[in-house]
């Protein structure tokens, strides 16, 4: 950095070459600047006094980069572009102070809402938006920080991520569908029970054939009575009594807790996958989204402290 010193008179004299090699006037430049016309022309002439070379020919009232100029001022202006969109960003970054998360709209409904109470205890002065979709967005080529996606870790190697909660499914009823029939307690009960199926049409999903299959249940599927493409809706119409859904545990904790669900067949499908908050390797979050990023993880954790207590209950 010593000899980098010596060589350049200091950081304005580059930001007057930059602007005068830009206008190839010196006036221009000045009046850009805020400066006098003397005043550029004396820098310029002190950083090439300073480099021991011309950067520009002169005649009369203009101005040329010569060759070696010409050189000069394309990487001069490379790197101040550079410094200046790094400054930018973290003067941005700075200042934010709302965080966008895309998720799903079962996440965002069914996992973040019942927290936002908590969020906002915890996170005051942040403003999250959660951008619901239909598929997992590519994050490098939004402008959204955060993302939750469910799956396997190795297949999104831009991203980095961390577990908010592993994907357990099973069966629930209302109790007023229970009420009306019997409770099913083993899985083959639910043959031939009105079962709701989840068809989504992007990401993939475990459904009642899986399931059965986990079970050690031969499952012959029959006519669908009921098949929505919207997991809220589907947990909407297993409220309404309508019939038996498969439950994502981490999803419909609330609706478990306060008995509005009671999980039915008596088996649960483990299936080695979690669901995850990432982020992108592209770019380094701002302090307001690292700090939303440590709040789902935590409320990830003790989520799953939660259950785990529920189930040794």
């Amino acid at each position: 950095m010593e000899t980098f010193r010596r060589l350049l008179p200091s950081a304005s004299a580059l930001i007057i070459f930059e602007a005068a090699g830009r206008h190839q006037n010196f006036s221009r430049a000045a009046e850009e600047l805020g400066m006098s016309q003397a005043a550029v022309s004396l820098a310029v002439r002190k950083l090439e006094d300073q480099l021991g070379v011309p950067l520009f020919h002169r005649e009369r009232r203009n101005v040329e980069l010569t060759d070696v100029g010409e050189r000069f001022h394309a990487d001069v202006t490379v790197g101040l572009s550079r410094i200046q969109k790094s400054a930018e960003d973290i003067r941005t970054k700075g200042r934010e102070s709302n965080v966008t998360l895309a998720a799903s709209t079962a996440f965002g409904s069914m996992w973040m809402l019942p927290r936002l109470a908590r969020l906002r205890a915890d996170l005051p002065d942040i403003d999250l938006r959660i951008q619901t979709s239909v598929r997992d967005l590519d994050l490098d080529e939004e402008p959204i920080p955060l993302g939750v996606r469910g799956g396997d870790p190795a297949n999104w190697p831009r991203y980095h991520s961390a577990m908010l909660a592993p994907e357990i499914v099973f069966p629930v009823a209302s109790p007023r569908f229970i009420e009306k029939r019997r409770r099913p307690d083993r899985p083959e009960d639910l043959l031939g029970l009105p079962l709701i199926h989840l068809e989504e049409p992007v990401r993939a999903a475990c459904d009642w054939s899986e399931w059965f299959a986990n079970a050690g249940v031969r499952y012959v599927p029959q006519p669908r009575r009921l098949t929505i493409n919207d997991y809220v809706l589907v947990m909407q119409a297993v409220l309404a009594g309508e019939g038996i859904a498969l439950g994502w545990q981490h999803l419909i904790e609330e609706q478990l807790r306060s008995g509005a669900l009671v999980a039915v067949g008596g088996h649960v499908l483990n299936t080695n996958m979690a669901f995850h908050v990432v982020w992108p390797r592209s770019r380094e979050l701002n302090t307001q989204a690292q700090r939303v990023r440590d709040w789902l993880i935590e409320e990830g954790r003790r989520s799953r402290e939660e259950d785990k207590a529920l189930r040794s209950a």
